[in-house]
């Protein structure tokens, strides 16, 4: 026998159920089934043309920046007729290669797939909250649609287009998976990625040994430096991912090389490392050694504003709800929007886990859940209501 709220909690239960079951995820098992891959240029632009022709019936014109080696990026723009406008952020690659994880699944709650959730499946929601819009009100102003195909091995081609158009839209929604409670993400650490190289000499290590300056050695009195720099009450961390050098047992390293990341929370923190890597680089322990420095920030941090709470308070006044937000260690092409002064909220896609891995998955109940609010957020900010 149910309780009161029991009873509330099974009628809502087998409402949801109902939603889920009318949902047809026909149109998202085809791009599902395209592969994706970031290096595959051709399934990667077939997957933008699709959502192009889908867009296009809306009304909206696609705008094709070409790419020779990767996929095409797309910016689908809706007429211009007022003040404020509204961009849309999604990626069109997945990071599985052909013939690894290729087929769309489904059962009760779940569907299964590369690019349920990360994130061909978040940008199925935008299409959808569009259509619903569109079917409302004959047509969509003002909401553009940006479409990348290179977010998953870190958007180096993109982050730079994204940036300069990011600069002329008062508002942003990425469209990566939300959270497990509905939360959209409201910060994400900070990512770069850096190389040094260290040469040294090499030298017999039994006859000559005094003769040689070891590239090993500087090598490894540079890693604890770095690893020092972490500081996890600040949410940053320096990780040596990789390191290599040296020819053998019997002689002195000439050369050295690490690979290693940074992550960080803020913007002080950023800087604080980079100036004390660059310090790292430019002593030497051993002498006779000499380190060089590449790499650098891939995406920038994405940090909470007052203008970022402005729009979390203007969806929760409008549409009702207490929207949860959330801070994520992970990248993504939020952080390239935020890093620019652009107001920004992620996780507007569906909830999902196993992205990444085969067991990637998506909750049938989350699409709705999600369609439904985000076009309830686009038809306010058509009809200007927010501040």
């Amino acid at each position: 026998m149910f309780s009161a709220y029991g009873r509330k909690r099974q009628r809502q239960k087998v409402k949801n159920s109902k939603v889920t079951e009318s949902m047809d995820f026909s149109e998202l098992k085809r791009i599902i089934e395209i592969n994706s891959w970031t290096k595959n240029k051709a399934g990667v632009d077939r997957n933008g043309e699709i959502f192009s022709q889908w867009l296009s019936a809306l009304g909206m014109e696609p705008e094709r920046y070409h790419r020779e080696e990767i996929g095409d990026h797309l910016l689908i723009k809706s007429a211009s007729k007022a003040e404020k406008k509204l961009l849309l952020l999604g990626h069109l690659d997945t990071v599985f290669p052909p013939d690894t994880f290729e087929h769309f699944s489904e059962d009760e709650e779940w569907i299964y797939g590369p690019g349920v959730c990360d994130m061909k499946g978040g940008n199925y929601v935008a299409l959808q909250a569009l259509r619903a819009i569109y079917r409302r009100r004959g047509e969509i102003h003002d909401i553009d649609f940006l479409l990348v195909s290179d977010e998953e091995t870190g958007s180096d081609d993109s982050k730079y287009l994204t940036a300069e158009l990011a600069r002329g839209y008062d508002y942003c929604m990425v469209f990566e998976a939300a959270g497990p409670h509905d939360e959209v993400v409201t910060a994400r650490k900070g990512v770069g990625t850096f190389f040094i190289d260290i040469e040294g000499k090499a030298a017999h290590a039994g006859n000559h040994y005094s003769d040689g300056a070891d590239a090993n050695l500087e090598a490894a009195q540079k890693l604890i430096e770095l690893v020092a720099l972490t500081d996890l009450k600040r949410g940053t961390t320096v990780n040596v991912g990789k390191v290599s050098g040296g020819i053998g047992a019997n002689t002195i390293s000439p050369k050295s090389h690490l690979t290693f990341e940074l992550r960080y929370t803020a913007s002080e923190e950023r800087d604080r490392v980079l100036a004390a890597i660059d310090a790292i680089v430019a002593h030497s322990h051993v002498p006779g050694t000499h380190a060089t420095l590449s790499g650098g920030i891939q995406r920038d941090v994405m940090q909470p504003s007052q203008a970022q709470e402005r729009f979390v308070s203007d969806i929760n006044r409008l549409c009702h709800v207490s929207l949860p937000t959330e801070h994520r260690g992970g990248v993504s092409d939020a952080n390239v929007v935020s890093s620019v002064g652009t107001p920004t909220l992620d996780g507007w896609g569906p909830f999902g886990d196993g992205d990444h891995t085969i067991y990637e998955r998506a909750s049938k109940e989350s699409f709705q859940k999600r369609i439904d609010l985000v076009t309830k957020i686009f038809e306010h900010f058509i009809n200007g209501e927010f501040t």
